[in-house]
């Protein structure tokens, strides 16, 4: 590790468990699933019929006339990060907004803008196009808004790392941090893409669960009648502050973001490398930065996305970097795949297991695969947490471990 510590010292999501941080955590704790049907008329031409939807809708939230203005990512971006600066106490903090950044990302972006104002350009013309339409698309929409809302001038980033974009995201905020660019950067993912176009694509590559008769049951990690991801809609969002800034002003903490590891498998576009090598570096490289033992990481939040291939060769790349003492829990069985989010509401589980010393259940593991580690299955698990890994993988052969500890 280089540089100064740094914290979370707030947080902020909205998911198909609930529409903040609280309502999502303790519908986590108690192995509720956000999975449901898509009973929109387009939905029936579809082989997969289920999503995780999100629980509040962003009309419910923000105001009618700006939402007209905001992709659905870049709506629930600002959602998810203003309860995020709420929560961290920073409105008032007298913060110099030439040290704030942001480092916000999302894995597809603005399709739904982008594929309606198509329909509309077909219907009707080029002049019926949204005059914000290319703000609205743009895949730094999110991170853009966020910076707008907040003042940031410590610089706007905008991950795109597929699956792992959350994850990453909150490692380049470390690394400002770090490197002295910000005191304080607020780090995140966001995605909405429930739309026929993106379903129909992943059905076709048969990475999707068509359980469409029991949807609260289809995500399924590490099980043998697993058969495909969920997909959902959410964002995470935390606030990261160096550790000495953040003490000066008496805030909250909830952890230390310890280390970061980013890898790439160079192998395919889609599938992950079969040994699991770059994953595995990915989590040693985390370790070192983190400068802990193996030993002390007693809890993983998996990728483990449900997908027959993927979900073992994590565990195995889990055993080879860790040992087979830690504790596995898979929130993918509750709120689906976020894509882009996945890794940030992923890394907010993270940070409250840490913080509560309770682990979220795996829901659906009946049938566990052969060679799986420890997981909390099907009940919350109560442990001390003094370390705790985070993993996200992302089409590209992307590879992020993210080590979380008490502050």
């Amino acid at each position: 590790m280089t540089g100064p510590d740094v914290v979370v010292t707030g947080l902020g999501a909205t998911t198909p468990l609930g529409g903040d941080v609280a309502s999502t955590w303790d519908a986590m704790l108690a192995g509720r699933s956000g999975v449901g049907p898509l009973t929109q008329e387009w939905a029936a031409q579809l082989p997969v019929r289920i999503a995780a939807a999100l629980a509040v809708d962003p009309s419910e939230v923000i105001d009618r006339i700006k939402l007209r203005r905001l992709d659905r990512s870049e709506a629930i971006a600002l959602i998810a990060a203003r309860e995020a600066w709420a929560d961290a106490g920073l409105a008032d903090a007298g913060l110099d907004r030439e040290r704030l950044g942001v480092s916000f990302g999302t894995g597809i972006g603005g399709a739904q803008t982008l594929l309606a104002q198509d329909d509309i350009l077909e219907a009707s013309g080029p002049r019926r196009v949204s005059p914000h339409t290319v703000p609205m698309l743009m895949p730094n929409g999110p991170a853009a808004w966020v910076g707008l809302e907040l003042g940031a001038q410590a610089g706007v980033h905008s991950m795109s790392s597929a699956c792992a974009t959350g994850a990453e995201a909150i490692a380049l905020g470390l690394d400002m941090i770090r490197a002295g660019r910000a005191d304080v950067v607020m780090t995140g993912g966001t995605e909405a893409v429930i739309h026929p176009l993106p379903i129909a694509g992943f059905a076709s590559a048969r990475a999707m669960s068509t359980r469409n008769d029991e949807p609260e049951r289809a995500s399924r990690p590490w099980d043998r009648a697993r058969d495909g991801f969920v997909l959902g809609e959410g964002a995470g969002a935390l606030v990261l502050e160096r550790a000495d800034h953040a003490v000066a002003r008496g805030a909250k903490i909830y952890a230390r973001v310890a280390g970061a590891g980013i890898t790439s498998d160079g192998y395919d576009i889609v599938q992950p490398d079969p040994q699991g090598a770059g994953f595995v570096r990915a989590v040693r490289m985390a370790l070192r930065d983190a400068e802990i033992d193996k030993s002390e990481i007693v809890h993983v939040n998996a990728h483990a996305t449900s997908t027959p291939t993927g979900d073992m060769i994590e565990v195995a790349g889990l055993r080879g970097a860790l040992g087979d003492h830690p504790v596995l829990t898979a929130t993918k069985s509750l709120i689906g795949h976020l894509l882009g989010a996945a890794g940030a509401v992923e890394s907010i589980a993270t940070i409250l297991a840490i913080r509560d010393g309770v682990i979220p259940p795996t829901i659906n593991l009946d049938d566990p695969e052969d060679g799986l580690l420890d997981v909390a299955a099907h009940k919350a698990r109560h442990l001390e947490i003094p370390a705790a890994l985070n993993n996200s993988f992302g089409f590209g052969g992307h590879n992020v471990a993210l080590i979380f500890t008490r502050a």
